[in-house]
């Protein structure tokens, strides 16, 4: 019996760390591939003149969606920079979705709102619009109260109401660079096949602030806050990047992510029920898309920046991971037949198995393998040797990928300009993997059995608002 449980120790632990091995190997290939991406862009960026865009009649328009619910504490920041926005031609609708605070009560005060008949065919269905507001001061503003139905009803209500081609979805708790529509758009004009572009989200925590915009990009001091800054840039600036080598990108930022307009009409926008709304609609885009034979790109941009409030306390990150990794399992499900299908190509034979294998079973994998090291190391079933391995395939490529992420911000943006930031970043980035990557992993367990459970709901997001 002894010998039994030894050897399927050993076999498992064994095929757990080739698992490692196989899934951090991928992302060691998409870091690769993200290294002359980020080349071409950052070109194309250090010699660009964005005010000369300013100029050109071939400026798609563009409609800003603005979701927003229960989020007085952010929304006049948030709408303040859309406003603020350098693009020639350009409409900002918020879509306060049944706010119970007071969210719509700010808006009043502070755009000078009234109200205006209702202008706009119902091209997707809705929860009931109850108003709809222009502001006095502001004449490209446009504020729909309408009934709760959730973000992706709030976001097709704004799909509803947008008068331009191209859509960008902004979340209520982001700031988006006064440049960034100008760099966001520019796949549009030089690609006759763009459906959609996705652009860098940073953390906005404990940076300044003014004028609604980021005004000195800051690394948090609480290490909740500060260890998700390099978290980010590994998931954007090598993560998305390697993606446009594969041309595999599935998925492009609720927080900042510019459409093709009559393309989500043709999807019927975006989808209720699903608690990650955005991953969920642009894997229907690719689905529609290939299956109409429609020839289509959707990059991703590194050099526009939005800026968002990232968890600041241990609930709220718990519920927003939970939520994420529940989304994930719920989308995979939903659209398994992609799965090694011919007619998606890359998107079929690459991005939706590894999205499968190597994110939505990774936390269950991962979890397994200390239960077992630990257990074999406790009855003296695996030497330390195994247990060293492990570790290594687990924590040790992630600390690695999130180091190189900090390094090529460095090297290239480094929009943190203190002394100390790039020191800082790299500490954080060596301390990820001890603690915080457990705690995510927790997190993403339940959402895996909260997925099994059908479980749906959203879960508050404690937001304390933008300090300057």
């Amino acid at each position: 019996m002894v010998d039994l449980l030894a050897t399927l120790i050993l076999f498992a632990d064994d095929w757990i760390i080739w698992y490692f091995l196989a899934v951090n190997s991928f992302y060691a290939l998409l870091l690769f591939l993200s290294v002359p991406e980020i080349w071409k862009h950052w070109k194309v960026v250090h010699h660009e003149d964005l005010r000369a865009y300013l100029g050109l009649e071939a400026l798609p328009p563009i409609s800003v969606i603005i979701p927003a619910y229960n989020m007085e504490a952010t929304i006049i920041d948030s709408v303040d920079a859309q406003l603020a926005l350098e693009y020639p031609q350009l409409e900002v609708i918020v879509v306060d979705d049944g706010s119970t605070d007071r969210t719509l009560v700010r808006l009043r005060e502070s755009y000078d709102l009234y109200e205006v008949p209702p202008a706009f065919p119902a091209r997707i269905d809705t929860k009931s619009i109850e108003t709809y507001y222009r502001s006095r001061t502001k004449p490209h503003l446009l504020v729909v109260e309408k009934q709760n139905g959730g973000k992706a009803d709030a976001l097709n209500a704004g799909l509803n109401s947008a008068r331009y081609p191209l859509v960008v979805a902004v979340d209520a708790d982001t700031i988006v660079a006064r440049d960034a529509l100008l760099r966001l758009v520019r796949p549009f004009l030089l690609g006759e096949n763009v459906a959609a572009a996705g652009g860098t989200i940073r953390v906005a925590n404990g940076s300044r602030i003014d004028g609604g915009q980021v005004t000195e990009a800051r690394i948090p001091t609480k290490f909740l806050e500060a260890v998700q800054v390099p978290e980010y840039l590994r998931a954007f600036l090598f993560g998305r990047l390697g993606w446009n080598r594969l041309g595999g990108n599935l998925i492009v930022s609720g927080a900042f992510g510019l459409f093709q307009r009559s393309y989500l009409l043709s999807i019927d926008g975006y989808r209720a029920g699903n608690v990650v709304e955005d991953l969920e609609m642009v894997v229907r885009l690719h689905q529609h898309l290939r299956e109409n034979k429609i020839p289509y790109d959707v990059p991703f941009v590194p050099d526009p920046v939005a800026w968002t409030e990232v968890p600041a306390t241990l609930q709220t990150h718990r519920r927003q991971r939970e939520r994420w990794h529940r989304g994930l399992i719920m989308t995979m499900v939903r659209h398994i037949r992609m799965l090694f299908n011919p007619k998606f190509g890359t998107i079929g034979f690459v991005t939706v198995p590894f999205y499968i294998l190597g994110e939505m079973l990774a936390p269950v994998v991962e979890i397994f393998g200390y239960i077992i090291t630990i257990a074999g190391l406790a009855l003296g079933l695996v030497d330390a040797q195994f247990a060293l391995l492990f570790l290594a395939a687990a924590l040790g490529y992630q600390m690695f990928l999130s180091i190189w992420a900090v390094v090529l911000e460095e090297t290239t943006f480094k929009l943190y300009g203190r002394r100390n930031d790039f020191l800082k970043m790299l500490a954080y980035a060596i301390a990820e993997p001890f603690g915080y990557r457990q705690l995510t992993v927790l997190w993403r367990l339940q959402g895996v059995w909260n997925a099994l459970r059908g479980l749906r709901h959203w879960g508050e997001m404690e937001r304390r608002g933008f300090e300057a």
